[in-house]
């Protein structure tokens, strides 16, 4: 593939194209992942992956996903009954309830990560040392510029 100069009006379409051919991979190892825990969706991992870094509850959890409280509370139920969320009273406010990951919840988030980490590692060992350097520098700008056109939208 021929690279064009970065002020080329098609190199940020060039650019595009690779990262959705890229994309398309990361989706497969995320699903190559998820695929060896029995019984929870691809929604119903994020809903585990958003609950581990802390406690919400139903409202602050759907807004987190992006989905109507009523989707959210549908998966939190089924999460529920497979153990791997529990809700409890928030001990400052007993009219609140708090969505809590379960120790088998924590173990779920765990072990699909570890995949993960697994299968990119050996995608990345795949990638010629010259060339890691250029994919983590590229990985890196690409994180940074997401979570800052994301972190500063307007919220749904």
């Amino acid at each position: 593939m021929t690279h064009r100069p970065a002020d080329d009006p098609g190199a940020l379409d060039e650019l595009v194209d690779a990262v959705l051919v890229s994309s398309r991979e990361l989706v497969a190892v995320s699903a190559r992942s998820i695929a060896g825990v029995r019984g929870v969706t691809l929604p119903q991992y994020r809903m585990l992956v958003v609950l581990d870094r802390g406690s919400l509850n139903l409202s602050g959890l759907a807004s987190e996903l992006d989905v109507a409280p009523s989707t959210a509370m549908r998966m939190v139920d089924r999460l529920v009954v497979q153990g791997l969320v529990v809700r409890e009273v928030h001990p400052e406010d007993r009219r609140q309830t708090w969505l809590v990951l379960t120790a088998a919840g924590r173990s779920t988030v765990n072990s699909v990560m570890e995949r993960r980490r697994r299968d990119l590692r050996a995608v990345l060992a795949r990638v010629s040392a010259d060339e890691r350097q250029s994919v983590l520098d590229g990985m890196t700008a690409f994180a940074t510029a997401a979570d800052s056109l994301w972190s500063s939208a307007p919220g749904p």
